[in-house]
């Protein structure tokens, strides 16, 4: 029997493939689960417009993700820290306090995960965080760290 699978199953394909499974399998298992759905005309006519809908979702992601990037671009977020002599700090800022303060101050949700190569912002200054918050879409947040 022949099926398209409409999820990622284990051992027997990805989303979206045509494969051949055993009758019963494919019956009592997959199309039941609605995991797959039979390899008719109109089997693939729905898998075409599921293709077409989950692309244009992702296009309409892309666009909102540029948008935030221009927003973030834009801002400077500021942190004070208690400092010794020689500019030594007491603490650091790590991703999640750059991310409460993104949200509290600016309303904007990111995902501490997504930032990349970032470690806890000890020096006084100015630093610029990389943070991707889609697929080819990375931003640079500017933190400016400065003494209590």
């Amino acid at each position: 029997m022949k099926v398209i699978l409409l999820q990622d199953v284990k051992k027997v394909g990805k989303k979206n493939d045509i494969v051949n499974v055993a009758d019963g399998y494919g019956q009592n298992f997959l199309i039941k689960n609605n995991l797959a759905v039979l390899a008719t005309e109109h089997g693939k006519k729905i898998v075409a417009q599921t293709k077409e809908k989950e692309r244009l979702e992702e296009l309409e992601n892309k666009k909102k993700a540029e948008e935030l990037k221009e927003k973030i671009e834009s801002l400077t977020l500021e942190f004070k820290l208690s400092s010794g002599k020689d500019g030594k700090t007491f603490g650091s800022i790590s991703t999640k306090n750059v991310v409460e303060e993104l949200m509290k101050t600016h309303g904007i949700k990111v995902d501490k995960r997504k930032f990349i190569n970032a470690r806890p912002i000890q020096a006084l200054g100015y630093t610029n965080l990389k943070i991707e918050l889609h697929k080819g879409v990375i931003a640079t947040i500017k933190v400016h760290l400065s003494e209590k």
